[in-house]
């Protein structure tokens, strides 16, 4: 089995969000890699007006998925799950999708069709550049408070100002409609709220709770560990 890792919305470096993951992993013999993200600037464009948006995301998710013929689990974070709606549709080695705190897209859809129209209050929105952030104060109480003092710490240098255009452009595929789907409600989280995760899930095969933040594969990487290695 081989995982790949979608980040969610405004950070970077996705291979350190899902470091506790990967070595956890690792040492179960299970390979994983974590794609960057365009529209995040993680390939040399900044996002931004005119820079990369949700298109790009999805060839580069999708180019990774091609990759390799070995079973594939593709676990995808908060704005990951747009991406991957897409990204995973008619990839025949994409066996399951683990959702985190996401979403389940149809098609035409877009990540701003699971919001109530305005910006969360957590978000920077600067319309001139094109880009929206997270609120460097905000981080840690929002996304991070059940993460231990070194995570903490070190989470906001690996923020990123992402093409804003993203949260508006539909998705053309929806492949959780023909690969398995698990959906990991993340109670305590702050950023998303549980109850609005439990209804973006009711579509998914499977739910299963845990009793943490937005960020749960940094504050309880063995209990998601265990979820990935119990997939059928």
């Amino acid at each position: 089995m081989r995982v790949v890792f979608v980040h969610g919305a405004c950070v970077r470096d996705g291979s350190w969000w899902w470091h506790r993951m990967s070595g956890l992993l690792r040492e179960r013999g299970v390979s994983s890699v974590s794609p960057a993200l365009p529209s995040c600037g993680e390939t040399g464009t900044p996002g931004g007006t005119g820079g990369p948006g949700l298109a790009e995301d999805v060839d580069a998710v999708r180019q990774v998925l091609r990759d390799s013929d070995e079973p594939t689990v593709v676990v995808a974070h908060s704005y990951g799950g747009i991406v991957t709606a897409e990204a995973a549709a008619g990839v025949a080695s994409v066996r399951h999708l683990v959702l985190i705190s996401s979403y389940l897209p149809e098609i035409g859809q877009s990540l701003a069709d699971f919001g109530d129209g305005a910006p969360a209050p957590f978000l920077d929105v600067d319309p001139d550049a094109g880009t929206f952030g997270v609120r460097p104060e905000l981080l840690v109480n929002t996304f991070l408070r059940d993460c231990d003092a070194d995570v903490q710490a070190e989470a906001a240098n690996h923020l990123a100002r992402q093409s804003v255009r993203v949260t508006g452009e539909a998705v053309g595929a929806a492949a959780w409609r023909d690969v398995p789907t698990t959906y990991l409600v993340c109670a305590q989280d702050a950023g998303t709220p549980a109850r609005s995760q439990r209804e973006f899930a009711r579509k998914a095969g499977r739910v299963v709770e845990l009793d943490a933040g937005h960020h749960p594969f940094l504050s309880r990487p063995a209990a998601v560990g265990d979820l990935l290695l119990s997939l059928p």
